[in-house]
């Protein structure tokens, strides 16, 4: 169907945004059966950060029928490593040691690369992928009539109808900002920058590919090993850190760098990528729905957490793979959407819980224990490492120690508390007696 025709103005399913979760949802749609038309509003390859996947992204590769195309474009990952104070000065958590029926590796990719494989695989699907062709407006009439205004970078527009819509607009959210269902996380907010680097040293023999995390005052950084020797280099930092700054742009990102003495030594012989550096900010938000009668939202036009576990392309993976049967059934039988729509909602906002525990504490010293000297008492450091993998949705032996390493996590909590009060009264005393009061 060409964008120019009437008959290409109707379809079952409009899926706005042509990256990983708009692809998933598109492929599965028109494998159903459905005329699906997929909106991206630039062209491919484009930029795009979040290089590194986690296991749990495999099985649906495998599904979509792109595991060996993934393959061929990636760099083998079999775990992430933690800086530590030991004789190496990290500790490799490995994927291969987990508990759930997570593959024992992943990989790291360019991002621009395999967004467009993609976009090719689900035209290849049946959909009416359209590259340029950008979501400006929407109508919604009825639960079954959308009307999307959509404007060309040839300089033409038109209308869409379709009976169904799927937002995976990524950060843009395009539903969410029109229907005001956005909100900031008051608790976590962050902002990143990031660069790529050649010549950066990568860990020895097979841990070669591992992403590797740092910690510093103002938040913590990543290293990805990616395809031609480039090296992924980041920082996420808290808010206060960017409005006390003393440098600006360039220099500012490698002075943040060189505040983690184990990470730039690893950079001291590599050279930025023509001195280009990426800033971005309000990681954390979520929205109040995730949909309603005809329309979802899926990866990050829903949410988005922080992205410390490399959680961002998978939760919009499996989003959008659900959302694909949420839809197909809605078309089918209309009865069914609004409890199968709750369904998803709470089986992605328990998902996300799961990985904000860990998240949300990364830089307190319990977390900082956890992976700077682990210990498998009742294998939760392999529960651990299953979450690290991404199977935080179905797994019972994985689940139950992720809750017992939060009640344990509270317990030391209230025992340091204790302590720190306890030794506050003290000091107290003590300045008391010294004042004679």
């Amino acid at each position: 169907m060409s964008p120019g025709s009437d008959a290409g103005q109707d379809c079952d399913v409009a899926v706005i945004g042509g990256g990983p979760a708009g692809t998933t949802a598109a492929i599965l749609l028109a494998r159903r059966g459905n005329r699906v038309v997929l909106l991206e509003k630039v062209r491919h390859p484009r930029f795009h950060i979040g290089e590194s996947l986690l296991p749990m992204n495999l099985p649906i590769f495998e599904r979509l029928g792109v595991l060996e195309k993934v393959r061929a474009l990636g760099v083998h990952k079999r775990g992430a490593d933690f800086e530590a104070n030991n004789e190496r000065g990290y500790n490799t958590f490995d994927f291969a040691r987990a508990l759930g029926s997570s593959p024992p590796h992943s990989f790291q990719v360019w991002r621009a690369d395999f967004d467009a494989m993609l976009f090719a695989h689900a035209r290849e699907a049946g959909a009416d992928a359209r590259e340029g062709h950008e979501a400006v407006g929407i109508e919604q009439r009825a639960a079954r009539d959308a009307r999307i205004a959509v404007r060309t970078d040839a300089g033409g527009s038109y209308t869409l109808r379709a009976r169904y819509l799927v937002d995976a607009s990524g950060r843009d959210t395009f539903l969410g900002v029109r229907r005001k269902l956005r909100r900031r996380n008051p608790d976590h907010q962050s902002a990143a920058m990031f660069g790529h680097f050649r010549g950066a040293a990568v860990r020895d023999g097979v841990d070669a590919g591992n992403v590797s995390m740092y910690r510093f005052d103002h938040g913590w950084m990543w290293m990805i090993p990616l395809p031609q020797g480039v090296m992924s280099v980041g920082a996420v930092c808290w808010p206060d850190y960017f409005r006390q700054r003393s440098s600006r742009g360039t220099q500012f990102f490698l002075d943040t760098l060189r505040q983690n003495t184990a990470m730039w030594r690893r950079l001291e012989d590599a050279r930025l990528i023509d001195d280009t550096v990426h800033v971005t900010g309000n990681y954390s938000y979520d929205s109040s729905a995730m949909g309603g009668p005809g329309w979802v939202l899926v990866g990050d036009a829903f949410a988005f957490l922080d992205p410390v576990f490399s959680t961002g392309v998978f939760l919009a993976m499996d989003s959008a793979e659900q959302a694909a049967a949420l839809a197909d059934t809605a078309l089918r039988q209309p009865r069914r959407e609004l409890a199968l729509l709750r369904r998803l909602e709470k089986r992605q906002r328990t998902a996300m819980r799961r990985f904000s525990f860990f998240i949300y504490r990364f830089n307190g010293p319990v977390i900082r224990d956890l992976f700077g000297h682990p210990r498998n008492v009742l294998r939760l450091e392999q529960g651990v490492v299953s979450m690290l993998a991404g199977d935080v949705f179905d797994s019972p032996r994985v689940l139950w120690r992720l809750r017992l390493f939060r009640l344990l996590y509270l317990l030391v909590g209230l025992r340091d508390w204790r302590a720190w009060r306890a030794g506050h009264a003290y000091r107290i005393a003590q300045a008391r007696a010294q004042f004679g009061e």
